[in-house]
């Protein structure tokens, strides 16, 4: 039997919906049920914009389809669950994970949850998302984690995606280690959660690269040791004279882009580390004739938010400035408004949106 508060309430909501490259619209949208027994309906109170909505909206993600609702991260309230869930109550506060996870198949038996065969990235790209008033958790028990009392929001939403990311796909998979020095390529947002987790390690340099000197500005504040304009495109031998011709341990690409992975490609030293962490939506040259004898790593991943419970221990330590990646704060109403500021970064200084209900 099924716990709800829904069945007073009206059957429709208002969500961000994808219809086609370059189009979308907040508009009504049936409110979601319970399908299966381990699922949870939450309420949505804090959200956000990622990068990899907006590669979604150029046409990159083709298996995206018009009517999508869009969004995997989120904090809000559970109103309402399947009789299988367990972890759970009616009136919880959560946080979901932008992965999703049944625990039991041969890829979450693995800790590899983003490739769970039940699950995995699913939300906002093969189910509806949370830029919405409601949202359907798959898997409750393995999706959502329980928000400690008195913990801060707009820092807990950084948890879903953006600071398990960076920490799974660039830091630790790049094995950053004490006294490295190491480039994170890009200095949006996934960038600058990079500069913050990376520190946990303790390398020596942390060189920033970036077009936009407000950026590099504000990853100097974060923690960057040097940055690098390479609106000259010439990134790759200012850093090379940074490290005295050596290159860097660690090369952690944040954008997506073809031009930033062969830029990683320059700058790693021999026995180095290139992980990508960007959203690549178009082909990159590996240059293999330049790295075939430097016993170089590189390493691709999508997060499998495996980290969560380690960064919200730190966060609750005040170990973690979570609420530092974000600068604009608007109701989930304004979403068009939001979409507008984060893609237009530069311009408006943006970092990370956050929408709250």
């Amino acid at each position: 039997m099924q716990a709800t508060l829904l069945e007073t309430k009206k059957s429709t909501m208002k969500a961000l919906v994808y219809h086609g490259p370059g189009k979308k619209a907040w508009e009504d949208k049936p409110r979601p049920v319970i399908v299966e027994a381990d699922d949870a309906v939450v309420r949505i109170t804090t959200t956000t914009i990622c990068g990899t909505d907006l590669h979604i909206l150029k046409g990159d993600l083709s298996v995206v389809t018009d009517g999508r609702i869009l969004g995997h991260e989120g904090v809000g309230v559970v109103e309402e669950i399947g009789a299988g869930v367990t972890n759970f109550r009616v009136g919880d506060k959560v946080l979901i994970s932008c992965i999703t996870s049944c625990g039991k198949c041969e890829a979450c038996r693995k800790s590899e949850y983003s490739h769970c065969a039940n699950g995995g990235w699913i939300l906002g790209f093969k189910i509806d998302g949370t830029q919405a008033e409601y949202v359907r958790i798959p898997h409750a028990d393995n999706s959502l984690y329980a928000v400690p009392p008195g913990m801060d929001e707009e820092a807990m939403v950084m948890l879903s995606d953006i600071l398990p990311t960076s920490f799974e796909c660039g830091v630790l998979k790049g094995q950053v280690k004490p006294g490295d020095c190491i480039a994170i390529v890009g200095a949006g947002p996934i960038g600058l959660a990079a500069v913050m987790t990376s520190q946990f390690y303790s390398p020596c340099e942390i060189i920033v690269v970036d077009t936009d000197e407000n950026r590099l500005e504000t990853a100097r504040s974060f923690g960057a040791t040097k940055t690098v304009n390479n609106t000259d495109g010439k990134a790759a031998q200012k850093i090379l004279d940074l490290t005295h011709g050596l290159g860097v341990n660690t090369a952690i690409e944040a954008v997506g882009l073809a031009a930033t992975f062969e830029l990683c490609q320059k700058i790693v030293a021999v026995g180095g580390h290139i992980a990508n962490i960007g959203v690549h939506g178009k082909s990159a040259i590996l240059h293999i004739d330049k790295l075939w004898d430097r016993n170089v790593t590189i390493t691709t991943k999508l997060v499998d938010t495996s980290t969560i419970p380690v960064l919200l221990k730190v966060l609750q330590a005040g170990r973690l400035d979570a609420r530092k990646l974000s600068r604009h704060r608007l109701g989930l109403g304004e979403i068009m408004k939001a979409y507008d500021l984060f893609g237009n970064a530069a311009q408006e200084r943006t970092l990370k949106v956050i929408l709250k209900a």
